[in-house]
């Protein structure tokens, strides 16, 4: 399998959950308000025999009128068009800014036009419920009521080789992600597990839903990661975003 990661930057995030860029080379962490987190924003591309999938979908923000995610895919050679898969992890906004496109008299549509959306139904019905600022409502209205949207309801397995179950650990419908194909195992945790350091060391983080549980679960998947050689995407790691065993 192919993994192509589609790194939209780096941005800081403190308690008002707004993403505000930030330039290594010339950017101070210590400007930033106290108790800002340091996250890249990283969706990714992994190309297997039966698929190009999407693993979650980004900010959304454009750039000189294209959608980042449109143009991060084209650098990478594929057009969008291309995408069979979108699996989505939870729809907080720097996950699911990206799932749908606005235009003057086209109203808004979900952004790959070919593929298909894969969102648990209970962080669907949640996401609306919750809303602002965690989530957009108005950004994922292209996600109800849509022929290429599946709602997924618990733990399962899409096409014999997509594996998929609900954590409750980041948020409380929150799900992760195998991929499975000739011997190789693709771990996607997303906000479960984000960043390479968190694996290795004990974190229970104050902004997940159920910081112990997301701790615990981050400490069996890296030990059973390690004994099968998973190769792990982390979606806000700065420096790793691929870390394989």
């Amino acid at each position: 399998m192919r993994i192509i990661p589609l790194s939209e930057g780096t941005f800081t995030i403190d308690k008002t959950k707004l993403f505000v860029p930030f330039d290594e080379t010339t950017d101070n962490i210590q400007s930033r308000p106290v108790g800002s987190l340091l996250v890249e924003i990283q969706p990714f591309v992994v190309v297997t025999s039966k698929d190009i999938l999407l693993l979650d979908a980004g900010l959304g923000f454009e750039k000189n009128g294209t959608l980042q995610l449109h143009q991060n895919l084209m650098d990478a050679g594929i057009n969008p068009s291309e995408v069979t898969k979108v699996l989505m992890s939870h729809l907080h906004k720097d996950h699911a800014g990206g799932v749908g496109v606005e235009r003057d008299g086209l109203g808004g549509r979900l952004s790959l036009p070919n593929a298909t959306y894969y969102v648990q139904q209970t962080e669907l019905a949640f996401a609306f419920e919750k809303g602002f600022p965690s989530y957009m409502p108005d950004e994922l209205v292209c996600l109800q009521n849509s022929e290429q949207v599946t709602l997924l309801d618990g733990k399962g397995v899409l096409d014999d080789y997509i594996h998929y179950e609900i954590t409750g650990a980041h948020s409380p419908q929150h799900q992760v992600f195998w991929i499975k194909e000739n011997d190789e195992t693709i771990f996607f945790g997303a906000d479960d597990a984000p960043q390479l350091q968190q694996m290795k060391n004990r974190f229970a983080a104050k902004y997940d839903y159920d910081g112990k549980k997301a701790m615990e679960l981050r400490q069996e998947w890296w030990k059973k990661g390690e004994e099968e050689k998973w190769t792990f995407l982390f979606y806000h790691d700065v420096k790793n975003p691929v870390w394989k065993f």
